[in-house]
């Protein structure tokens, strides 16, 4: 009883983990000083970028270090790891010390590791507290991974708006903060108990509630940022948010042991698990009629009918060998041999990818468009928008069977936003066509990373998601590498035809439109072929959700 209480408090720890480690969201909002104070070409500050982004390429170290330390232990790890690597970036920028190049890329890298440890940390608690209701738990946790660069501008601003430098400050020291403000929580957790279809559709209740709670946080910070506070008052707001939060988890906890001790005799005394409805198994015969007539089918005269048979050559081809069942493990082995995977993976890279890229370079494209005092704006805007489209993850779960879509299919409507925004600004370069086309990819690049969690535990095992994930997620370094380059070359070529400016430190920065619209033509054509594996993925996964969905019906009718 206890620790089914207590798990709405992990959830709470969980949150405020995600909160205060989003850091490799603001990166564009010291990216310029950076690159002036080490003297560095567009090409190596992508380089940094992308040794953020390859930290995520060892998240599989973490899930290691989980099965032989403890969890406290492991958040920890991560802490110090953003502790020295994002530390050492601020001596640098700040002139305290000097580190060559090599250096700054390896603490780039740690720093990256850092958050990718601190992911790990949450998944493994909203997977092992929350069976039941894992993707909300998820989706909710995870979201607020978006809301760090708008919270740690509003720090800024109450500090010194001026000092870009504060960024890597707040980078190094508030992780390491939060991870000592939940230590308790962490280690008072206790492991759950199995829950009834009934728990289960309250325990949903409670998540819509908190997803709610979540989005008037996320209003909030969106309002601050069209209004531009810079107060004081507006950043203990935000974080009376987050402690508005741990105060509902408290109290659901109460209510839910309360209700569980006036009812337990009830429950005791009941005998709904132990009779059966003759009506319920009329419905599941009937389902399982169905569930029948709608894969490997018979005739009329007995034998076995294959809707294969009606489809042509290609489509017999293109369906061959896709998943029988949602939740099946899959070893890597068997993963890497799976077409559904690699549409997963190319809609992943050239979708939410391509979002992320976007973000890092966010400082340089407001920059090169003459909106340079603009860029913690942006940052934060862009961080905000992220937010909400990680909690609008949680949409196929809060909907249920009311709205019944395969989550393959929301990938598709989270990806569709992002060609659009990359259109808009190929056509235009005011500041209504920036901040709406940032608004757009913030949206989806969040949507999709946080929904990727729960689709890679659907489609490839709960069991193996964690190694199945840190392989799918080995797209980031290598699209920011990959699309990075691409920005930073067509950058560097641009120099030479745009109205140059001339820095203190005597480099040189592109100005004008033509700095990134090249670029933002082919991002909006990779991320149209990015829709398309999706829609592609969806068509070969629709049947075994529609079979899922009837095994869901045949269990809670």
């Amino acid at each position: 009883m206890v620790g089914q209480s207590r798990k709405w408090m992990i959830l709470a720890a969980s949150v405020w983990i995600q909160a205060f480690t989003g850091t490799n969201l603001d990166f564009s909002s010291y990216s310029s000083d950076l690159k002036s104070v080490l003297g560095i070409s567009q090409v190596q500050l992508n380089n940094l970028s992308m040794a953020s982004d390859m930290g995520k390429a060892f998240g599989w170290c973490s899930g290691v270090c989980l099965k032989y330390l403890p969890l406290w232990v492991v958040i920890f790890l991560a802490a110090f790891m953003g502790f020295l690597g994002y530390g050492l970036q601020w001596l640098v920028i700040q002139g305290h010390i000097s580190l060559p190049y090599s250096l700054v890329i390896l603490s780039s890298l740690l720093a990256g590791c850092s958050i990718s440890w601190f992911n790990t940390v949450c998944y493994v608690l909203c997977i092992n507290n929350f069976p039941a209701n894992r993707p909300l738990a998820l989706s909710l946790s995870i979201s607020f991974n978006g809301v760090t660069a708008a919270l740690y501008k509003l720090i800024v601003n109450a500090i010194n708006s001026t000092d870009s430098a504060l960024y890597l400050l707040l980078n190094a020291i508030m992780p390491l903060i939060a991870s000592i403000g939940i230590l308790t929580l962490v280690l008072q957790q206790h492991p759950p108990q199995a829950l009834s279809g009934g728990a289960i559709h309250r325990e949903s209740c409670v998540f819509l509630r908190l997803v709610i709670l979540a989005a008037c946080t996320g209003v909030y910070l969106l309002v601050l940022h069209t209004e531009s506070v810079t107060s004081s008052a507006s950043t203990l707001g935000a974080i009376l948010f987050l402690i508005l939060l741990l105060i509902t988890t408290r109290i659901f906890c109460a209510r839910e042991w309360a209700q569980r001790t006036e009812n337990s005799s009830i429950e005791l005394q009941g005998t709904s698990f132990n009779s059966v409805d003759l009506g319920d198994l009329d419905i599941k015969q009937k389902l399982v009629e169905i569930e029948d007539s709608s894969s490997p089918l018979t005739r009329s005269n007995g034998n076995a009918y294959d809707p294969e048979e009606k489809r042509s050559c290609c489509d017999q081809k293109f369906f061959k060998d896709r998943l029988s069942m949602l939740g099946e493990e899959h070893s890597v082995r068997l993963l890497i041999h799976r077409l559904d995977f690699w549409l997963y993976y190319l809609a992943y890279f050239c979708g939410g990818t391509i979002g992320i890229v976007y973000g890092n370079n966010l400082g340089q494209i407001a920059q090169s468009l003459g909106y340079g005092s603009e860029i913690s704006s942006f940052v934060s805007l862009y961080s905000a928008c992220s937010f909400f489209g990680r909690l609008l993850s949680a949409i196929p779960d809060l909907l249920g069977d009311n709205m019944y879509y395969p989550r393959t299919g929301w990938l598709v409507l989270g990806l569709v936003p992002t060609p659009i925004a990359f259109l808009l600004l190929v056509s235009s370069g005011s500041q209504t066509a920036l901040r709406t086309a940032t608004a757009f990819i913030g949206l989806s690049s969040g949507f999709i990373v946080t929904a990727a969690v729960s689709m890679t535990a659907e489609l490839f095992g709960p069991v193996s998601t964690g190694v199945n994930h840190n392989i799918l997620i080995t797209n980031i370094p290598l699209g920011s590498l990959l699309y990075g380059l691409l920005a930073a070359l067509l950058y560097q070529r641009n120099i030479r035809s745009s109205n140059l400016l001339v820095l203190m430190d005597g480099s040189t920065v592109c100005i004008g439109r033509q700095c990134y619209s090249e670029t933002f033509a082919w991002w909006s054509f990779i991320s149209m072929f990015g829709v398309a594996s999706g829609y592609l993925l969806f068509l070969r996964t629709r049947a075994v959700y529609s079979l899922e969905r009837n095994r869901n019906w045949m269990q809670y009718p």
